[in-house]
């Protein structure tokens, strides 16, 4: 339709033309083609895979929406977590208790034991299929249970067959608990089943090849003419942000410019490289991603998601009202902030410089932690000093330049949570002239004011977070893993993480998509012109290292996203490969027109095979016709 192709150049389709399968073949020794990478972590990949299971080997699609229920299953909600169990439990491994059978009214027609279900139980076949992208409540909507039909033989979809006996056995007594980890096991063994045998026929099948064809996209090179520039959003350290559309597909971007001449004049080619590595890194919905990396003659340029719902210190302090929060917002805020900062030091990342103004809103009202121009990786087991950070939000192990890990996040966390419910820092009013000496001292000595706005657990989990001492301090004993306890602090126990983490949670407060909420741009202050820097050959393999293009999973779920995916994603009739799939295709014979003299139409250099080892091709995929596309492997 016309929506999906909304704001997409004219030429997406040229632009995203896939290559010939022999031109990309040998990206299978470059690279990572495990199923824990090609469909646990690659979006594209995991479609690809489940699209061959339902197309090609439909035996095994009963594995993968068992994994999709147990996910939903793991999101439910507390009151609904119980039912689902029992629903999943029974449809999958043929368990259900007594007091199914009492509910059902006796027919469900289960074993004397309580244990197995019989093969009349009726239970099983057109369960409404559960979503990663659902609300798990959704399918609960004025039902206990999930809507199920029933079909001639509900032991097609059971998958004992890989699980052992003590799996089973393990699901059948904890039923009744409604466990989050009840299903963890089998999931575990399913998936270790899915990367045997199906996996490597997967590997074998023209799926694969797209996958590799969709790879070779992902890597060719980008450069200014991959985006359309639009307004300035505002301004970092080396230069401007910018509003930015991809003309492939449409989707819309902040880029962040770094000029290369102010970058070489305050000698930040270290920092640059270090946050672009960083972000690199990341994949989370807490963090601002970076989905490309380019330069051009003038610039560096990091292409990152766009946070619309501008910042949380001009929603603080500039909405109207009282400055501040509500406790039930603040504590939403906290919660997908712990999640970002969880994701960070997971990977061994340490932010220093979590403050309100660096926390962005999206256009749904859910917030990332975003400018990681001044976090650093720590190897495992050691520390780092370096007094860096914001002025008021530093800790007092930062501002005394001694060593430490992850511990002065934990404080600035607390700085922000306080002033997010007072509406003011807790070591510097608000617009107070204070030097930074006095503002330091107050961070080492001085204890912080809680006013009535403050709950008790509120309170109680800022000073544990405030504390002067690392030791004494919340989240600082555990390493890389301090997320844990502050999840734990009865101030977040109505939150449900695993929804929170899946993006189910239904934010406080929602941007009006009509609104500003920034600066004016002509209040957005203009970067002068650098002087007396010019750049020469040396200043190259610093550019080469940080332009690296696209950024894998960013792109691809950009790709099905904007229905790029779903439109360019075909195959032939009844599911035979297309032309760019055939290494053995002959070519096209043009139809003869009324104008023998017209210019021939040439085929594109995409469109023409190379040649390539054959044992990376199977056997099967070289001599393949239509007639046989049924049965391809």
């Amino acid at each position: 339709g016309s929506d999906s192709n909304k704001g997409k150049s004219k030429k997406w389709r040229k632009i995203l033309q896939f290559p010939h399968i022999s031109q990309c073949i040998d990206l299978k020794n470059k690279i990572d083609v495990s199923y824990g990478y090609v469909v646990d972590q690659q979006p594209i990949g995991r479609e690809l895979f489940r699209q061959f299971c339902k197309v090609k080997r439909p035996q095994y699609s009963r594995y993968i929406t068992f994994l999709d229920d147990a996910t939903r299953y793991e999101l439910a909600a507390d009151e609904h977590r119980v039912d689902l169990a029992y629903e999943v439990a029974k449809r999958y491994l043929g368990l259900c208790t007594e007091s199914q059978r009492e509910d059902s009214g006796g027919g469900g027609g289960c074993d004397s034991d309580g244990g197995k279900c019989d093969d009349d139980s009726g239970i099983g076949g057109d369960t409404k299929k559960l979503s990663n992208h659902d609300d798990p409540e959704k399918s609960l909507t004025g039902s206990n249970s999930v809507t199920t039909n029933t079909i001639n033989n509900e032991k097609d979809e059971f998958v004992l067959d890989v699980l052992n006996d003590d799996m089973v056995t393990q699901v059948r007594t904890k039923l009744s608990t409604g466990s989050k980890e009840l299903f963890e096991a089998s999931i575990t063994s399913v998936r270790a089943f899915l990367a045997g045998e199906p996996f490597r026929e997967f590997e074998a099948s023209m799926y694969f090849h797209r996958y590799l064809q969709w790879k070779w996209l992902e890597a060719q090179p980008v450069t200014y003419k991959t985006f359309r520039m639009y307004r300035v959003l505002g301004k970092g350290g080396f230069g401007e942000v910018c509003a930015c559309q991809v003309r492939a597909t449409g989707k819309m971007y902040a880029c962040k410019k770094l000029e290369k001449k102010r970058i070489k004049k305050r000698k930040g080619e270290s920092m640059v490289l270090i946050e672009k590595q960083i972000l690199q890194k990341i994949n989370s919905r807490f963090v601002v991603n970076l989905a490309y990396a380019y330069e051009t003659k003038d610039a560096l340029c990091l292409v990152l998601t766009i946070m619309n719902g501008g910042d949380l210190k001009f929603h603080i302090y500039n909405m109207g009202g009282e400055p501040g929060f509500e406790l039930s917002r603040a504590r939403f805020y906290a919660a997908e902030v712990v999640c970002g900062l969880e994701h960070l030091h997971q990977q061994g990342i340490v932010y220093r410089d979590c403050k309100p103004e660096n926390i962005l809103l999206d256009d749904h009202g859910h917030v990332r932690i975003s400018d990681l121009g001044l976090a650093v990786e720590i190897p495992e087991g050691e520390m780092v000093r370096g007094r860096v950070g914001t002025v008021g939000y530093m800790a007092p192990e930062v501002i005394d330049n001694e060593k430490y890990a992850f511990s002065p996040d934990w404080f600035s966390f607390g700085c922000l949570l306080y002033e997010m419910i007072e509406g003011q820092a807790p070591f510097r009013a608000r617009k107070e002239k204070v030097k930074r000496e006095e503002v330091d001292r107050r961070v080492k000595e001085d204890p912080e004011k809680y006013s009535h706005k403050f709950s008790d657990d509120a309170k109680t989990l800022c000073q544990q977070l405030l504390m002067k001492a690392v030791k004494s301090r919340l989240g600082c004993r555990n390493g890389r893993h301090g997320a844990r306890e502050v999840k734990l602090n009865p101030f977040f126990n109505s939150i449900n993480w695993k929804r929170l983490e899946a993006g189910l949670v239904d934010p406080p407060f929602v941007p009006d998509p009509h609104a500003v909420y920034a600066k004016d741009v002509l209040d957005i202050e203009q970067f002068s012109t650098v002087k007396g820097v010019n750049l020469d050959a040396t200043d190259e393999n610093f550019y080469t290292k940080f332009n690296t293009g696209s950024v894998s999973i960013p792109w691809q779920d950009e790709m099905i996203e904007t229905e790029c995916f779903r439109e360019l994603n075909v195959f032939g009739v009844n599911e035979c490969p297309t032309p760019d799939l055939l290494t053995n295709a002959p070519p096209v014979v043009e139809k003869p027109g009324c104008f023998p003299f017209r210019r021939k139409k040439k085929q594109t250099p995409r469109e023409k095979p190379v040649p390539f080892n054959e044992k990376l091709l199977s056997s099967s995929q070289t001599t393949v016709s239509c007639s046989q596309a049924p049965n391809e492997s």
